[in-house]
Order: structure tokens, then sequence, then C-alpha cells
């Protein structure tokens, strides 16, 4: 009998194994345990390696960020790649639509802001089209506690061109507005909700100084939750709950094309299949070799993983306890 076929007519080992999945994606008690089927590659792949994920060596200055950066996180990542000596998880990058070659970072600002600062000349990275039905969007909202709520109203009612409107919390008043609303559900029981316009440079603007308001003034949280009900068991000093936009990818890449960078922590993108745990050699990237050559050595180096049974594939969400 011939080997199984469990990925895309990808033959591998099956095993069986066991995860432990929240019910919620932010702060839960309700546990879920799957079973899920990790399948491990073996042969040479030929002409299926292209189903894998799209792993391609990028000049680093063709790749931009979409939202704002930390610099201070940086700095420790640095000394830290310098010390490994690997590249442990690849970047996703998505290219932009407007023909100027150049990358949009999904997931990794950090590990590309490190490379950058380190004067790395290539990247390694995992690349997805925009048009991949695989890749979702989400938005991050933010939990506000330990500020007081007369302060918080203050600080949004101050950023230019916005106003504040009380709502019915639960009415429909969000999604009859022809504009990209933020709520703000208060600790107290009150809505308010603002309006930001569509408009790029203006949209940023907006969000930073939402943003800005509360971020070095309280301690926040990001949550996929949408009722502040839920943390009032949570934080004593509950604040509010900020409820964000959804944006669509092509905004995304518009707004990073022309240089408009969202604020830090409101999007996240999810992508499937995820290349991860490759360890890749630095001093393959930080070498002056031509971007071809090192191309090539990368397709080598995926194919002896390969060879060496050293590819896994996980069916199902996991949580991983070495990162």
């Amino acid at each position: 009998m011939g080997s199984p076929f469990c990925v895309r007519g990808f033959p591998c080992k099956i095993s069986t194994l066991y995860t432990i999945t929240p019910l919620s994606v932010s702060v839960s008690r309700n546990w879920n345990i799957k079973r899920f089927t990790v399948c491990r590659f073996h042969g040479i792949f030929g002409h299926m390696t292209p189903q894998l994920p799209k792993l391609q060596i990028l000049p680093l200055p063709q790749l931009i960020l979409h939202e704002d950066h930390d610099l201070q996180r940086t700095l420790p990542l640095v000394e830290k790649l310098r010390a490994q000596g690997i590249l442990r998880n690849p970047p996703i990058v998505m290219p932009l639509t407007d023909g100027s070659g150049r990358y949009m970072v999904l997931d990794g600002a950090n590990r590309v802001t490190s490379l950058q600062e380190m004067e790395f000349p290539h990247i390694v990275a995992q690349v997805v089209d925009p048009d991949d039905q695989h890749i979702r969007l989400e938005t991050w909202n933010h939990v506000v506690w330990n500020m007081p709520i007369k302060d918080l109203l203050r600080s949004v009612r101050d950023v230019p061109g916005l106003k504040l409107m009380e709502i019915e919390r639960g009415s429909n008043q969000r999604n009859e507005l022809d504009c990209l609303p933020v709520e703000i559900q208060l600790a107290d029981g009150k809505t308010y909700i603002t309006c930001t316009t569509r408009e790029g440079i203006r949209l940023a603007a907006y969000l930073h100084g939402i943003v800005d308001s509360y971020k070095d003034k309280s301690f926040l949280d990001r949550t996929m939750e949408a009722n502040v009900d839920f943390f009032k068991e949570v934080h004593n000093d509950l604040t509010a709950l900020m409820i964000y936009p959804k944006f669509e990818t092509k905004m995304v890449l518009e707004l990073a094309g022309n240089g408009n960078l969202l604020p830090t922590g409101l999007t996240r993108f999810t992508v499937s299949p995820r290349a991860l745990h490759l360890n890749y050699p630095l001093h393959e990237l930080s070498s002056g070799k031509p971007i071809e050559y090192k191309q090539k050595y990368l397709n080598h180096w995926v194919q002896e993983r390969i060879k060496k049974k050293n590819v896994r594939y996980y069916a199902e969400a996991t949580f991983l306890y070495d990162e």
C-alpha cells in the first residue's frame, strides 16, 4: 500500500496529536481540546514544491511597513539575532499593486527593522498574493483600563476634526454611517461613536489621534472581544473598550504605499499555510553575493530539509511553547 496523501497530494507520514484551544480569542476560562493530524513530508517534491509556502530572497529596501513600529523593540532582537545567527521565522510580505516592486510587511515588522538596523542587503520572506483566499485581515480592538473615563472622553474630543456622538449600545447606528466608525464602549454603560474618513492621509491621522489619546495614559491590551462587559470581572479599574473599523487589504496596501502608516496594534493578518521555524542562517543573507545566487541556495536548502524529513504540516491551530 502506498503512502497516504493528506495535504494537496503530498505524501506524508501521519501522526495524531492533540491541541488545546480557547473558545474565545480574548481572555477565556473555557477551553476546547481538539485532535489534529501532523504530516511529516518525505521524498523530493519536484513539481509540487510551489505548493509549499513561497519563500523568496528580497532586497530589504523594498520592504515597507503598514503600521508604526516601536524602535525600542528592535535593539533587543538585534542582539538576539547576532547571538543565534539564524532567522527563526521569515516575515510575511505582500507585493504592492502599484508596480513599484515594493512589498508590504504583513507580519514580522520587528524582524525586518532589526535586519535593516544590521545593514543586511537581503532577507528571506514568505510572499503571498493580494488575491490569496487564505489571507484574512482582522482588526484588533483595545481594552483600556486605569484611566478616568472623563479624561478619555476629553482626550478623544481634542482630536482635530473628530466629533463624539452618544448612541444606544447594540443599536444599528454604527452600520448606518457612511464612514469608518470607531465605537467607544465605556465601563459606566454609555457608548459613543466617532466617524473617521476613508481618505488615506486623514484616516491615518484620525486613528493616530484616537490611539494617542490613551496609549500613554493608561494600560491597554488588544482583543477580538466586542463587548466591554466581558472585561468587568477582569479589570477593577476598567475604562472602556475601543472598537475599531474593519479594514480591507486593498486599503491597507494603498495606505502603506503612500506612506500613511496605521497606529501599532490595529491590524492582524493571518495566513495559511504559514512557514515557521525555518531557522535560516543569517550569513547567507548578509553576504555580498547576488540575489540570484541566494535564491538558488535557498531553494536547494529547502529541498535538503525535505529530503531529511524536517518539514511538517500541522492541519489545525496549535500553541507553540518555544517561541
